[in-house]
């Protein structure tokens, strides 16, 4: 019988505990399609269910990895066949069932994608849920009118998986993007992916004190929510829109209706989980078109499954720049 090496979660009084172990074949979840991963990657998302918070997991033991790449080993679909490369990010994989920080995951065909020509395993997860939702932002942000010479661009949480890739993609497209942080340690990462400017968070996460400020964003994208995105619908040019993607500050939003009433601004929900096959191949299309490799290159880092979780603390204080791809196989 094939065995594989998984993180695997457990839960005892309360607590749930990561440990690699070798699992057997027949333990994965059912699905037309078996892939052998060859890299995951370590996202805001991953952290919370790798410290089991937020109730994301309800059946234990549980492989965690919500993001995966690999080659297709068994197919019972035409729509693959073994050795095809293929990559998953989403659909609750690694959160209501098993998830890619394993060297095996079986999951259904409607859930995969083809690795895009031009980009390999590796770099595919250096993109990940944090980039793809990245880019599914910057799609949204153009669909609603935001053009290259419109005015300055906010990214917030910048220097995150998210906010780097935003930048740097964004900056690739010719926007002037003023990037968001408040760790002084990260100006000079930011202004290397391309930031024009460095706006300090603090300024932004205070609760705004009157519902409408100088009109100063032409667009932006938020990983942060509550009392940061806040302030950033105040600060909207007329008819501009934000793409909320995250809330790392907080679920809350402390905002009034004067905003959309009197400037016609846009709050575009961006959903990376359940979005449709057609919008996610046009993303992935754009991230091999639109994001520098070597850019995405330099924000990359590559850990071994068992780094995993210590790293999770790590990344749900905001105390991880870029990304970080996981050699499953390490």
């Amino acid at each position: 019988m094939t065995e594989f090496r998984a993180l695997v979660l457990r839960e005892a009084e309360g607590k749930v505990g990561a440990k690699i172990e070798r699992l057997p074949e027949t333990a994965l979840p059912d699905g037309d399609v078996m892939v052998d991963v060859e890299y995951s990657t370590l996202n805001y998302k991953d952290g919370l269910i790798l410290k089991g918070l937020g109730r994301l997991v309800r059946k234990y033991p549980h492989v965690p990895g919500v993001d995966f790449a690999g080659r297709v080993s068994v197919s019972t679909t035409p729509e693959y066949k073994p050795g095809d490369a293929v990559l998953l990010t989403g659909w609750r994989v690694g959160e209501a069932q098993w998830g890619g920080f394993a060297e095996m995951a079986r999951v259904k065909a409607s859930q995969l994608v083809r690795l895009p020509q031009g980009l390999t395993a590796k770099r595919a997860m250096a993109v990940g849920t944090a980039g793809f939702t990245s880019m599914l932002a910057v799609m949204a942000l153009e669909d609603h009118g935001l053009k290259p010479g419109g005015g300055e661009v906010l990214v917030t949480g910048a220097a995150g998986g998210l906010g780097s890739i935003a930048v740097a993609v964004l900056a690739q497209l010719g926007y002037i993007v003023i990037a968001s942080t408040g760790r002084a340690e990260t100006h000079d990462y930011l202004k290397g992916l391309g930031a024009h400017g460095i706006v300090d968070r603090a300024s932004l996460a205070q609760a705004p004190t009157r519902p409408l400020d100088s009109e100063r964003w032409a667009g932006a994208i938020d990983a942060v929510g509550s009392t940061t995105l806040a302030t950033v619908l105040t600060q909207l040019k007329y008819n501009a829109s934000v793409a909320a993607c995250g809330l790392a500050g907080g679920n809350d939003l402390p905002t009034t209706v004067i905003p959309f009433l009197l400037r016609g601004v846009n709050l575009l929900g961006i959903d990376s989980v359940m979005c449709p096959k057609p919008r996610r191949e046009a993303a992935w299309a754009r991230i091999v078109r639109d994001l520098p490799m070597e850019k995405l290159d330099a924000m990359t880092s590559v850990v071994p499954l068992a780094e995993l979780p210590d790293l999770a603390g790590q990344i749900l204080k905001g105390a991880i720049r870029g990304r970080v791809v996981v050699d499953v196989r390490a």
